[in-house]
């Protein structure tokens, strides 16, 4: 037979009016009923459960270590009702359950989880999906409408977007690498030297993206994987300035002493690939995201 559950959420609703109001009479008033009525619903409640729950001490109803248990479990089943009920007027207001952000990993995520602590108390129990994209993997996402709002580098033909920052990216090494001694290089010098790359993202990648120079190149999934193999000596490669700073200010990795460009310079924007059924808590998420880089 299917379970029968005994209680009801209201008698759990006036136990903890109780226990929070410090009596029967002052959760009456606070509950707008009668005070037999509650003292009914606990008594009915206790007995239903085999399980004392409250005692009366002096004037005041006090939890017994029973009852403390039952009350704490309690809270979260009245909560999960709460944010259930909730999550059906939102979505019947056409407020997202989920909302999915694709981002480049050249972008700073310091400013992304600013947003997203401002973004929490608002976020009406929507659920969030961060998607890492690299390269052309984040042109996918825009051109095939895989996320809600997209942090990219490259923004696509007949899209409008939002500026949020430049990152810039420069040629390191590690610091024992036989290039860190040397006072100059030139393009074709680091050619001929291993490459480490981050792996685009997209189904069908493009060669010609990332500044893909060198003919022996080892592929990673992401900047802090190519450190760990920088700092072995190993190869070279373009790290955004937020990734590589803190292993230059150690001695961990050494700046590359290119003749010419010297660094890269790629703007990152958000952008909405649909914007004409963008949800209420994406545009939220939206406009403190852009905030959060006006700080």
């Amino acid at each position: 037979m299917p379970f029968r559950p005994k209680s009801t959420l209201e008698q759990w609703r006036i136990l903890q009016a109780v226990v929070d109001a410090g009596g029967y009479a002052q959760a009456a008033e606070l509950l707008n009923k009668s005070q037999s009525s509650l003292n009914h619903a606990v008594a009915k409640l206790q007995s239903q459960l085999g399980v004392e729950l409250l005692e009366v001490i002096g004037r005041k109803a006090q939890l017994t270590a029973a009852g403390e248990v039952m009350l704490r479990r309690s809270r979260i089943l009245t909560q999960q009702i709460e944010d259930l009920e909730l999550l059906a007027d939102n979505l019947d207001k056409g407020w997202e359950p989920e909302i999915r952000i694709a981002t480049e990993l050249a972008y700073p995520k310091q400013f992304l989880y600013q947003a997203l602590q401002a973004f929490y108390p608002l976020s009406r129990g929507s659920r969030v999906q961060i998607i890492d994209t690299v390269l052309t993997g984040t042109s996918e996402i825009i051109t095939q409408k895989k996320a809600d709002l997209v942090i990219t580098g490259v923004v696509p033909k007949g899209y409008l977007s939002e500026p949020l920052y430049v990152t810039r990216f420069i040629p390191v090494v590690g610091c024992q690498h036989p290039l860190a001694t040397i006072e100059s290089l030139d393009q074709n010098e680091l050619s001929q030297q291993l490459q480490i790359v981050i792996r685009d993202t997209a189904v069908k990648p493009q060669e010609h993206m990332g500044w893909l120079k060198a003919e022996q190149r080892w592929t990673v999934d992401n900047f802090y994987e190519a450190v760990e193999i920088l700092q072995l000596g190993l190869g070279f490669c373009w790290l955004p300035d937020f990734v590589a700073q803190p292993q230059l200010d150690t001695g961990q990795l050494c700046r590359l002493p290119l003749k010419q460009s010297t660094e890269r310079l790629v703007p990152m924007s958000l952008l909405a690939p649909q914007e004409e059924t963008l949800g209420p808590g994406s545009r939220q998420l939206r406009q403190l995201l852009l905030a959060a880089h006006q700080k």
